[in-house]
């Protein structure tokens, strides 16, 4: 397979074109191993306090303890980036790099409707066809984003009911459904935590950018 050829002429690998992401991924996998492993270790060291059979790596992965904190923390980072994608199209704020200029129109605010030529001929399929499909597209990173959310959002409230069902096992007590679980001070606490810190993250990166 050909290399992709720079600005310059110069071809680069896979490794060059793709690095910033394959990183990213890599550390991401070494952290969701990292956090199981932890995981399990507090999961069945809890277990053993109460005389309950340990689980195995596997029992762990489809357990309330893993799937709650994890849809727990990817609901908020995905609710931040939809947040990011949504709130930066028409809001501003003067100094900041991740503003738009305010009194320069850019290139990401085209209409993609009035496109003509080799501009129309090199734009993505959706574009050229038109119709409900440009329409997806047009806002299909902040779809994905809210789609991504409410999957989190429903793996923490599946998950949490699960974990909260087993503790309760372990002490003599009754569980609750997905639906009575959702409205505990307990998950909204959940969520609320991590929603608040994702929104302080979004708004230090906005205001320090401006002097940093």
């Amino acid at each position: 397979m050909p290399r992709a050829t720079g600005e310059h002429g110069r071809r680069h690998s896979f490794l060059r074109r793709n690095g910033l992401s394959l990183v990213v991924l890599l550390v991401f996998l070494v952290c969701m191993a990292a956090q199981i492993w932890t995981g399990a270790l507090q999961s069945n060291e809890e277990r053993r306090s109460h005389g309950v059979r340990e689980l195995s790596l596997g029992e762990y992965l489809t357990s309330g303890h893993f799937c709650e904190a994890t849809g727990e923390n990817w609901e908020s980072e995905f609710l931040q980036m939809a947040a990011y994608v949504l709130l930066t199209v028409g809001l501003y704020q003067k100094g900041s790099s991740e503003s738009k200029r305010i009194d320069e129109p850019e290139a990401v605010d085209r209409d993609p409707r009035k496109a003509s030529g080799r501009r129309l001929a090199e734009a993505p399929g959706p574009v050229r066809r038109g119709g409900w499909l440009l329409a997806v597209y047009e806002h299909s990173l902040s779809i994905a984003f809210l789609l991504l959310f409410l999957l989190s959002f429903g793996i923490h409230a599946v998950g949490g009911a699960h974990a909260r069902n087993a503790e309760e096992a372990l002490h003599g007590g009754t569980p609750q459904s997905v639906l009575e679980y959702m409205g505990t001070s307990t998950f909204w606490f959940e969520s609320f935590q991590n929603w608040q810190s994702e929104f302080l993250a979004l708004f230090s990166m906005v205001v320090l950018s401006i002097f940093l």
